[in-house]
């Protein structure tokens, strides 16, 4: 039976847990051949690829540590290398910017370090990624999906880096949809709220604080990975190909 990204190539930055995870997952059952590209959890990794092959899928693992100079360059080569063997010829159909760090560091208490190393690796690498694949054979028609977050809608002052992060995300993602239009390629950002993964365990495992997240949405509940991964795999199908530039929130309307 045809499934939605059958004949498509998929790339997931940040792909071996939580958010990403569910996202590569989900457009490895959707068809895709998944490239699910990691920063250090190389066994994480290869679960995740485990996973789609066992749903009937194709994905290969790359690493890539993003935030310094080059980093683009070195992810693609990596997927070069491998791709040939799940897929014939170059090319990608289908790129997810998910990979991201977080600061907890109000302005007074943050460091120029962590400023810079936030941005380069939430707007940085997403920058550089978009345009190496540009260079090295992004498809016409294809799809590119930035995760963003509802901190560029809902004021969190002890996060303000990594919201501006966002923002800017959320900007290069309106401004590359406008040059990318005629190609038939769309860009669209997602924005998720509380979503539970082992990211966010530590403090979700005080019951207040999880009650108090899960009471911002209007379900009453928090965000699930597959929640996202389900947004996602709309935009990257051929149903949202009258979609881009947009911000989708999918934060379960939180403080609506």
């Amino acid at each position: 039976m045809s499934r939605p990204l059958d004949g498509k190539v998929a790339l997931v930055t940040g792909g071996s847990r939580g958010i990403g995870r569910a996202i590569a997952e989900r457009l490895g059952r959707d068809g895709a051949v998944v490239a699910v590209a990691y920063a250090r959890e190389a066994v994480a990794a290869k679960e995740v690829v485990k996973r789609i092959e066992e749903s009937g899928g194709r994905a290969f693992a790359i690493r890539a540590e993003l935030g310094g100079h080059g980093d683009a360059v070195a992810l693609w080569d990596a997927f070069d290398a491998a791709v040939g063997e799940f897929a014939p010829g170059a090319g990608v159909d289908i790129i997810v910017n998910n990979a991201a760090i977080a600061t907890s560091s109000d302005l007074d208490g943050l460091t120029e370090e962590e400023f810079d190393q936030v941005f380069a690796v939430n707007v940085r690498a997403p920058f550089f990624i978009v345009r190496e694949a540009l260079r090295r054979g992004l498809r016409d028609g294809g799809r590119i999906v930035n995760i963003s977050s509802g901190v560029t809608r809902i004021a969190l002052p002890g996060v303000i880096a990594y919201s501006a992060t966002k923002g800017a995300l959320d900007v290069f993602t309106l401004t590359l949809a406008k040059q990318l239009g005629p190609r038939g390629i769309t860009v669209n950002s997602v924005a998720p709220g509380y979503v539970e993964t082992d990211v966010n365990a530590g403090w979700l495992s005080d019951p207040e604080a999880a009650a108090q997240a899960a009471a911002a949405s209007t379900f009453g509940r928090i965000g699930q990975p597959d929640d996202i991964a389900g947004v996602v795999a709309f935009l990257a199908s051929d149903d949202a190909r009258w979609v881009t530039g947009r911000v989708v929130d999918a934060t379960g309307g939180s403080q609506l």
